[in-house]
């Protein structure tokens, strides 16, 4: 089952630590055209072909294609961190037809490093929907002696900055999960960022750094093998490709929950008719078995929240960084 309830998704957001605030918004009613959509729909990924990213969106724009009766056309865009591609949305007309397929960095983690972001997130944008959710999971080297979150913390605390933990760098959900466990357990890790989760995987292996929190698709993999140990999970339940492995919270983190998401983004000022539709037709289409099974292969959890929920979501995750950021005091550059 790869369904995770929309109200576990937002609790893991809005409770997950109180140095976050809540902040939510309303779309605005409009009129919308009777014919939308009547001419091709451009799907923006702000990030190069064959990722993660444009797979889904690939998946998602063929899915709603038909139902919609135009076709959907992926259109990379990338560069720093998805945020070219996201300011590219910003600056489209509000007319349904050029979206971005947003993550959790161009949508939220960026507005708590960046001074000099283009956009806000919250305000200029109107959310379809969040799409799928993420977790993560802490993992070491199989031959090393943390044998429990407990066993981290308690190291942690002994010896600050000394556990090191590998990214694919500054700002990246990854990243930002390391500091978050920091403050939830009152330790400090050594973030170590890499120019990819690739590298930083390689050198967990090889033993030159303490641990990272991976993806669970890749990292899993590892684990079957007996090269890696997993000592938890960020999500609010227990991740069915690792299923003896406990979340975090269950380790004795009380509340701890962090999650990497995508989600469909409109420019703001969006006909709410518009919104509507296009949520209508992406949540009939997550609940087909071919995207079902697409979301199981790749350790996805599915997620369909409505527009005014997702935007309240948005609001609340770009809060929650800021306050991770502000009391880590990783500073926005």
């Amino acid at each position: 089952m790869t369904t995770l309830k929309r109200r576990q998704l937002l609790a893991a957001v809005l409770g997950v630590a109180s140095i976050a605030g809540i902040a939510s918004g309303l779309v605005a009613p409009a009129a919308a055209q009777d014919s939308y959509p009547d001419k091709p729909i451009t799907l923006v990924v702000p990030f190069p072909p064959g990722g993660s990213t444009d797979l889904l969106a690939r998946q998602i724009g063929e899915a709603i294609s038909g139902p919609l009766g135009q076709p959907v056309v992926v259109e990379n865009r990338g560069g720093a961190g998805g945020t070219v591609g996201a300011n590219y949305v910003v600056n489209s007309e509000p007319d349904g037809y050029t979206l971005l397929m947003g993550v959790t960095g161009s949508n939220a983690i960026s507005a708590a490093l960046r001074n000099d972001l283009p956009y806000d997130p919250v305000t200029d944008f109107d959310p379809v929907s969040i799409v799928i959710a993420a977790p993560l999971a802490l993992v070491v080297n199989a031959d090393s002696d943390f044998q429990s979150v407990q066993d981290v913390i308690d190291y942690a605390k002994e010896n600050p900055e000394r556990f090191t933990h590998g990214t694919p760098g500054v700002g990246t959900s990854m990243h930002m999960t390391g500091e978050l466990f920091g403050l939830e357990t009152d330790t400090k890790l050594l973030h170590v960022p890499y120019k990819g989760s690739a590298q930083a995987l390689q050198d967990l292996l090889g033993g030159q750094i303490d641990g990272m929190f991976g993806d669970i698709l890749v990292t899993s993999e590892y684990v079957k093998s007996g090269r890696l140990r997993a000592l938890g999970v960020t999500s609010t339940q227990r991740h069915y490709l690792l299923p003896d492995v406990p979340t975090i919270e269950e380790a004795g983190v009380d509340g701890f929950a962090a999650f990497s998401w995508q989600g469909v983004f409109a420019p703001a000022g969006t006909p709410k008719p518009i919104l509507d539709t296009l949520y209508d037709e992406i949540s009939k289409a997550l609940e087909s078995e071919k995207l079902q099974a697409f979301f199981e292969e790749k350790g996805f959890l599915i997620e369909s929240m409505p527009p005014a929920e997702s935007k309240a979501f948005i609001a609340a995750e770009v809060e929650k960084w800021k306050g991770v950021v502000e009391a880590a005091g990783i500073g926005p550059n």
